[in-house]
């Protein structure tokens, strides 16, 4: 079983791409940082899916944001990753809910937005209406709209042993103008019967040979996929001594310590007094060492 691990892969006489990502633990320690409900969990499966699979379209270094907002019971749900396959996600969500609710029940009156951040260059921003049924939908139309390049996404979610999996594939023309329509659909044909269990349990060779064996497909080297948050006990007291002393000192005097939670990851940092008056003692050492 390949697990974590995202493989890039050709077919050489069709010009069209393909891409897999098998997720297991990254999957599972994103959803472990909170208690989420079980809907909430798949949404966050799908959006991970979805993330890397188009940071692994970046030809720069940097990374790609996809955020699902809105005003309903589900009101965001945003999973970060960089051309390194490094990721990070969360959710926000409000009573009760149902393990079976539809995307556009959960967001209501929602939105996603595709935010791409090179670290040469300037920032990107889209944002997608929730027109189709599910996510791959919508993604496909924005590529559609956006890249004019035919596009297929196919993003699973489920329960392999009794732990969470999330995986999926995708499928793109490729962009030099060679790419026939009729071999895409040939070739979504042949992806629409894979099985949930297949995307979970086999190795990259092993589903690309049983959905397309007799194509020719040149598959890449696979990328580590790797949770990875970037919280610190440094940044959080950076972050303290941004805030006014009096407020800090008030927080203290009723709660005897200041709290940073990290939504991403779960980890609190607690400060008590001493550890606020070194942080603020060493600010202003530095600010006299500047001056």
């Amino acid at each position: 079983m390949a697990n974590n691990t995202l493989h890039r892969y050709l077919f050489e006489d069709l010009s069209v791409r393909g891409e897999l990502v098998q997720l297991d633990d990254t999957y599972q320690q994103i959803i472990s940082s909170k208690e989420y409900p079980i809907a909430v969990q798949n949404l966050l499966g799908e959006l991970l899916v979805a993330t890397t699979l188009l940071t692994a379209t970046l030809k720069f270094e940097g990374s790609i944001t996809l955020q699902l907002q809105g005003d309903g019971p589900v009101s965001l749900v945003v999973i970060n990753g960089d051309n390194n396959q490094k990721v990070r996600g969360v959710a926000r969500f409000k009573g009760n809910i149902a393990d079976d609710i539809s995307l556009h029940d959960a967001l209501g009156k929602g939105h996603l937005v595709i935010t791409i951040t090179p670290e040469k260059g300037e920032r990107y921003q889209g944002v997608v209406a929730l027109e189709g049924e599910n996510l791959a939908q919508c993604l496909e139309a924005y590529f559609e709209r956006s890249e004019q390049l035919k596009t297929r996404l196919w993003i699973r979610h489920g329960v392999v042993n009794g732990k969470a999996h999330a995986a999926g594939m995708l499928l793109q023309v490729m962009p030099d103008g060679t790419g026939s329509e009729n071999d895409f659909e040939h070739l979504e044909q042949l992806t629409d019967t894979v099985k949930d269990e297949e995307l979970f349990t086999l190795t990259a060779n092993d589903l690309l040979y049983r959905l397309y064996n007799q194509e020719s497909v040149k598959l890449f080297d696979p990328q580590q996929v790797e949770f990875f948050c970037g919280c610190s006990r440094d940044r959080s007291g950076a972050a303290i001594i941004t805030i006014n002393r009096e407020e800090i000192n008030d927080i203290i005097s009723q709660e005897g310590k200041v709290s940073l939670h990290c939504d991403y990851c779960g980890t609190t940092y607690n400060f008590d007094s001493a550890d606020v008056a070194n942080l603020f003692e060493n600010a202003l050492k530095g600010d006299e060492k500047l001056h």
